[in-house]
């Protein structure tokens, strides 16, 4: 909610390991009841911002709060903890049965023995392994052992619960069935969460804000429709699935309409940018669409190039096409459309993308370098020589 106060935040946090920075987070909120995912490459800080949130790594600057207060101040740091809950990458399970692991997080409480039971058996449902209560978690599948871990962070019911990629090596098929439970549990307790994920589609799905992260920083945070359409640079861009990315120069504008120069072809464009700039062109691959060679319709789009296939592989229900048009360009069609349309490598098509679904960003002009000027006395010395 605007204005509400953030139940978990760091406020000019710096993480350092070796006296090398590994994280420089001026600011990080989580609202209540909020969904926030971290994308980005590896070593890109997703782990760090997870477990410093959580009060596990030393900091060299900066502050963790939790409704508002310091998360270690006035020696309550256990007692918030207990609010938080965490499942890691690995999935660590102690020895025992499932209903044990589950109830353990409420027993380390001191809930009650009725409560317990209660809790216990109510997500055992909600995850969907309530025939497995009394299996020992030695003798769990991988998507069974994820489903307890994640049952066993949420029966404590916390406030913030700190997801570093849930459902890594798993198959599609229990990876959707695990999300749809672990987002239903979320959004019907209204607990806060932060997700580590590499896929940005999961993240789409699940998260209510993006947070993009390089280097140990946070590039871009917003909601998800915007980090997915309007990226504020190329690197953005290429974490969530502009699989086109062009170099260009603005070589004329009328309004918001560009006319971009790609090598030797000409783009049209919708962004802001004048002449003379150098831009990126993104252009997602489900935004283009290909036609025989010789179309029977005609078409509003203003960007049409011959193209040729020249790579072919298989992403899921899509197909994922690689083209030259002169430039490179990427093309997602399904199974059907690529049987309907006689495609294969080497096939020359008309790739057909608007100019209103290109993201224009713009690049830093090119340094110029000026020699610097003679001093004084050189050009005197110049001077009398000629």
């Amino acid at each position: 909610m605007i204005g509400s106060i953030p139940v978990l935040e760091l406020r000019e946090a710096r993480v350092e390991r070796g006296g090398r920075g590994v994280l420089d987070v001026p600011s990080f909120r989580l609202a209540p009841g909020e969904i926030a995912a971290l994308i980005g490459p590896n070593g890109s800080g997703k782990t760090t911002l997870l477990l410093t949130l959580m009060g596990l790594l030393p900091r060299a600057a900066g502050r963790v709060l939790f409704d508002g207060e310091e998360l270690e101040a006035g020696g309550r740091l256990v007692e918030r903890r207990r609010r938080l809950a965490m499942v890691l990458q690995e999935c660590v399970l102690l020895d025992g049965t499932v209903e044990g692991n589950v109830a353990a997080g409420l027993r380390l409480r001191g809930v009650a023995r009725d409560e317990v039971r209660r809790r216990v058996a109510a997500y055992l449902e909600r995850f969907r392994i309530g025939e497995l209560a009394g299996r020992s978690a030695r003798k769990l599948s991988g998507g069974e052992a994820r489903r307890v871990a994640l049952a066993r962070a949420l029966v404590v019911e916390p406030e913030v619960v700190l997801l570093d990629e849930p459902f890594a090596s798993l198959d599609a098929p229990t990876r959707q069935a695990i999300t749809d439970d672990l987002e239903r549990t979320l959004r019907e307790r209204r607990t806060a969460a932060v997700l580590v994920t590499h896929d940005a589609g999961e993240a789409l799905r699940l998260a209510d804000r993006i947070v993009v992260m390089h280097e140990g920083r946070i590039v871009q945070s917003d909601v998800p429709a915007a980090v997915l359409n309007q990226p504020v640079n190329e690197f953005v861009a290429s974490c969530v699935g502009m699989e086109t990315i062009l170099e260009g120069e603005v070589r004329a504008r009328s309004g918001w309409e560009l006319e971009v120069g790609v090598g030797d072809a000409l783009v049209a464009a919708v962004g802001e940018a004048e002449p003379g700039d150098p831009v990126h062109l993104c252009i997602r691959p489900e935004n283009v669409v290909l036609e025989p060679r010789a179309p029977a319709r005609r078409t509003s789009a203003r960007n049409v190039y011959p193209a040729r296939i020249v790579g072919v592989a298989s992403i899921g229900p899509y197909l994922k096409l690689r083209l030259d048009c002169g430039f490179p360009l990427v093309a997602h069609v399904t199974a059907e459309s690529y049987a309907l349309l006689g495609l294969a490598p080497g096939r020359e098509v008309n790739a057909v993308f608007k100019a209103t679904a290109i993201h224009v960003i713009r690049r830093a002009r090119p340094a110029v370098s000026v020699a610097p000027a003679p001093a004084a006395g050189a050009r005197r010395v110049a001077a009398e020589r000629e």
